[in-house]
């Protein structure tokens, strides 16, 4: 009737209790030792009653199983894992994060660790004559022909990451560093903060479907709040958010635990209540309305760069996308691809793991089709998606981008350790939390350097690596300057894995047929 481990708690609760009665008459001072002893008998009587079956089946022993499964993320991390098995970033990945925002070398000795022979492995090949890049190649100009006010921006900026879902401290950290090292903080769906302007650094403002911080009561796009806003000297850029690489096809979420007064004031909604996004605009239905909500914003905002970020999914639709803007004669400034492998505070699991396009087919996608339709040269593609060293920006850069944004990457820099608990409010490191006690042990005056020590040597490493395959400019590279072994054997590079479009193909009819079926469908009047 009784399992073993049940009967074991039967005897020593009863030798408890026996125990108890034998100290009080003949040894009161075992008693405080008892008293531990009674208080795991009351632990056990409860487990025997406990939702959890391992704890009904095994009293008092059952909580050591939670408690290794409590201590199994830090026991993996810190004694387990290699430097390139952890994930989402290994711990090569953060340590070289570490290092430059140290302002250390990031040299290594002995020889490369990595499984160059093994699938999934990229690498691009150096010349006998390499070359110096100019540093002026480390920017470029931002902005289209219907944009007055083109921005001069740095070819690395801070991804989207709202108040909210990073801590007071944190914002003012990465604005400070971005305002040091003259590059854009993108300030994520949740507005603009306070903390996003004391320092004063260059802001992208990220608009999602909730229109936080330019938004009516009931939800609705206000654009006079916008206006006030977006014509400051600070906001240089505006970005509208259809879709986030982890989460595409859900809205935003910050957990109730972290919408404190703060952070409801400045997003005007309900303190400690979740805080869910719309999974959809409304103020836009078809590809036709996005292209006129993008001039109404360029017109509100005073000719500023505007565009959009999205993670790609049907491709009919992103063509659709284009053909708009064929229809239209309007065209975003810029594209921001967010890869499927892209960072959130809290994100559903399932969309996290299993929906989207990872940034390495969505990059070449999305220069191929707005090359297709003639206007490639005049949109800036902007790639989004685990950016972390120097030859990561040339590999995009090379399957199409024009410059990156990275966002956990600059975590690093102002002490993330990559604890993962971002969604409950208990950041160890005081990063993504709301908790005053923790935000605190954030220092941003060092951290702020940090930040501008990580995107100053990050950049120098992309330049370098650029120079070192022969090249004079980043405008040089190419799919096929980078190689990839989808499987142990040769590599090939990214040029046989998706078609060659030239200018005005699709217009011309030239359509490849990977492309063939999804441009047919596709429409300006519906998504």
């Amino acid at each position: 009737m009784f399992g073993w481990p049940r009967l074991i708690y039967a005897c020593f609760a009863t030798l408890t209790l026996f125990s108890g009665i034998a100290a009080l008459v003949w040894a009161p001072a075992w008693l405080p030792l008892w008293a531990v002893f009674f208080l795991l008998a009351i632990v056990g009587a409860q487990d025997l009653r406990s939702k959890h079956n391992v704890l009904r089946n095994y009293p008092i022993l059952g909580h050591i199983r939670y408690l290794l499964e409590f201590v199994r993320p830090e026991l993996r991390q810190y004694f387990f894992e290699s430097g390139q098995s952890g994930r989402p970033f290994n711990r090569d990945q953060r340590e070289i994060v570490n290092k430059r925002a140290d302002g250390l070398p990031d040299t290594e000795p002995f020889g490369t660790t990595r499984d160059v022979g093994g699938a999934g492995y990229d690498f691009a090949q150096h010349s006998i004559t390499p070359r110096d890049v100019d540093p002026q190649y480390a920017r470029l100009m931002i902005g289209g022909p219907h944009c007055t006010k083109p921005y001069h921006s740095s070819r690395l900026n801070i991804s989207a990451m709202s108040f909210g879902a990073l801590s007071s401290n944190a914002v003012l950290a990465m604005n400070k560093g971005a305002m040091l090292g003259n590059f854009a903080q993108d300030t994520g769906e949740g507005a603009i903060s306070p903390y996003h302007k004391v320092h004063g650094g260059d802001l992208i403002w990220e608009i999602g479907s909730a229109y936080f911080g330019c938004r009516t009561h009931d939800g609705q796009f206000d654009p006079r709040k916008f206006q006030e806003k977006a014509v400051s000297d600070q906001v240089k850029m505006v970005e509208i958010k259809l879709s986030q690489g982890a989460k595409p096809g859900h809205g935003g979420l910050l957990p109730g635990a972290k919408v404190n007064r703060e952070i409801a004031k400045t997003r005007e909604i309900e303190e400690g209540q979740d805080c869910h996004s719309p999974a959809q605009h409304p103020e836009f239905r078809t590809p036709t309305e996005l292209m006129h909500f993008v001039a109404r914003l360029r017109d509100l905002c005073g000719g500023k760069p505007v565009g959009f970020k999205l993670c790609l999914g049907r491709q009919e639709e992103f063509m659709g996308v284009c053909k708009a803007m064929l229809e239209t004669g309007i065209l975003p400034d810029f594209i921001t691809v967010d890869g499927a492998e892209g960072g959130t505070g809290a994100a559903p699991t399932e969309f996290e793991n299993f929906l989207g396009t990872y940034i390495n087919e969505a990059i070449p996608f999305v220069h191929n089709c707005l090359t297709g339709i003639g206007k490639r040269q005049e949109i800036t593609v902007i790639a989004s998606g685990k950016v972390v060293m120097g030859f990561d920006m040339v590999t995009k850069i090379a399957l199409g981008a024009d410059m990156c944004n990275s966002g956990r990457a600059f975590m690093f820099s102002v002490g993330c350790i990559q604890a993962q608990r971002c969604h409950t409010n208990t950041c160890p490191t005081g990063v993504t939390t709301q908790d005053p006690a923790r935000t605190r042990s954030l220092h941003v005056p060092s951290k702020a350097e940090r930040v501008r020590n990580f995107h100053h040597a990050t950049i120098a490493s992309f330049l370098d690596i650029i120079g070192a395959m022969g090249f004079s400019s980043p405008e040089d590279l190419r799919p096929e300057h980078i190689y990839h072994r989808p499987e142990s054997g040769p590599a090939a590079t990214y040029r046989a894995f998706h078609p060659r479009v030239t200018s005005g193909d699709f217009l011309r009819n030239n359509i490849p047929p990977a492309y063939f079926a999804d441009w047919e469908s596709a429409s300006p009047h519906r998504f």
